[in-house]
């Protein structure tokens, strides 16, 4: 395996920085927000200014991709070397709702460059991170002096990620052909902080379920009927309260069924992080911990399966009192999911653990979203070494760290339909703000993502052969 010269590699980034900037900021420019109807065409334009970019870059192949919600651009350049291995780049170009009155300083699709930083809606999340890699491959191009990639390189850039990704996995599905790979690099993500760069090796599954319950046919009277009949609030709260146990396990029977546990090597490394407690309990914007007994903040959070009772009404709620039995009552949970668990074997579980404690007489609707995998790289897969060796080149031979995402999204997907190993590369820290007011990406790491990508080519296009 050769090394890309790193003064090459920064020479090049250096000599077009300002051009990629500019390229950037004519894109975030564009009001790509999938959950807002009203900017259907904007995603639409999004995506056809990604793929014209993306020839512009040298891709030979980039298309629009049509779904029956959102467009995905998928483009391909194959490596001139016909037993190279194929990887496959997943972003997404939609963007969250943004608005001068949700608190930003200055409108949130007019990007501003201040202080090192640039500011916009999808600055990290996801657009900076995507484009990132088109000043990458030509970088590599250049220190290396290839005419085409060390591997076979596609991108599938997503439109409706921030939409929950509805119609992703039937996309993935239909096009798995084209989409082969060897392994799959995931530029949704970040790094611990500015001077803690970190790969992160996996994501939390999803399962999401809502509960309504029904008792009488309407309110009624709570000292004619109270203590007689079924209250489908009281039912509600016992569910809520039966979730977990004395020592916060999940209470629900078959919930732990396959869980990887966490190695003691990973568990040494999630403790090497500069964790501050009371930092984090104060972004948290809570007074204290609580969660499984036997495990860490960080464990809990990145490395183990939770549930949470996102919602619970029922009844009256407006101001004094009012003496009814509700009719009817609503619970909404979700439960996070680890490397192990199956999300339908889950739900099977929650559905069973439901009708063991529903009393007669409280009819109910049990209705679960679509759910989402998790997904985990082992720590010594050759695809994660390459991915942490051309970050520490990046960062001039800094250690690089793990952690884990506590989050979801649709990269298990990936994973799963295409049977290829998921890598995270993200640049993007905590301060970014996603889905916030004043969202911004620091430019410096922003080219320090141009540089990983342009090392990553030439260290994978050996380490997966």
């Amino acid at each position: 395996m050769s090394d890309t010269s790193d003064s090459a590699v920064r020479t090049y980034i250096r000599q077009h920085r300002d051009a990629f900037l500019g390229d950037l900021v004519e894109w975030l420019r564009i009001p790509s927000v999938s959950a807002q109807p009203e900017h259907a065409e904007d995603v639409r334009r999004s995506a056809d200014w990604l793929a014209a970019r993306l020839r512009e870059t040298g891709f030979p192949v980039a298309e629009v991709w049509p779904t029956a919600g959102a467009p995905a651009v998928f483009a391909e350049w194959p490596s001139d070397d016909p037993g190279a291995p194929t990887v496959l780049v997943y972003g997404h170009h939609d963007v969250q709702p943004a608005a001068l009155a949700d608190g930003w300083y200055s409108d949130p699709f007019e990007p501003r460059l201040e202080g090192g930083r640039l500011y916009a809606r999808g600055a990290a999340d996801d657009k900076g991170q995507v484009f990132f890699h088109t000043l990458g491959v030509r970088a590599h191009l250049a220190a290396t002096g290839r005419t085409a990639p060390a591997v076979h390189l596609k991108l599938l850039i997503e439109g409706e990620e921030e939409s929950g990704s509805p119609h992703f996995r039937t996309l993935v599905e239909e096009q798995a052909h084209r989409l082969a790979a060897d392994a799959v690099i995931v530029s949704d993500t970040g790094m611990w902080s500015e001077t803690t760069p970190t790969v992160c090796t996996g994501m939390r599954g999803l399962v999401d379920c809502e509960i309504a319950l029904y008792g009488p046919g309407q309110d009624i009277h709570s000292g004619s009927f109270g203590g007689a009949v079924p209250n489908p609030a009281t039912v509600a709260a016992r569910l809520a309260g039966a979730l977990h146990d004395a020592d916060e396990r999940v209470a629900v029977p078959g919930f732990y069924d396959g869980v990887v546990p966490i190695g003691a090597a990973e568990r040494e490394l999630f403790a090497e992080l500069p964790f501050d407690e009371a930092e984090w309990l104060g972004t948290a914007k809570s007074s204290g911990t609580l969660g499984e007994a036997g495990y860490t903040t960080l464990e809990r959070i990145w490395a183990r399966p939770t549930a949470e009772v996102n919602g619970i009404g029922g009844g009256y709620q407006g101001a004094g009192g009012k003496t009814i039995i509700p009719s009817s009552a609503l619970l909404k949970l979700t439960f996070r999911l680890v490397a192990g668990q199956d999300p339908d074997a889950v739900e099977v579980a929650v559905s069973r653990w439901v009708a063991g404690r529903v009393p007669d007489g409280i009819r109910y609707d049990l209705t679960f979203a679509a759910s989402t995998r998790p997904c985990l790289t082992p720590l010594d897969h050759p695809a994660l070494q390459s991915v942490v060796r051309a970050m520490g080149k990046a960062f001039d031979g800094q250690k690089i760290r793990f952690t884990r995402e506590g989050g979801s999204g649709p990269a298990a997907d990936l994973q799963d339909v295409l049977k290829a190993p998921v890598l995270f590369l993200g640049i993007s820290v905590p301060s970014d703000g996603w889905h916030a007011p004043n969202e911004k990406v620091e430019i410096d790491l922003l080219l320090k993502g141009v540089e990983t990508a342009a090392h990553l080519w030439e260290d994978l296009g050996g380490a997966l052969r």
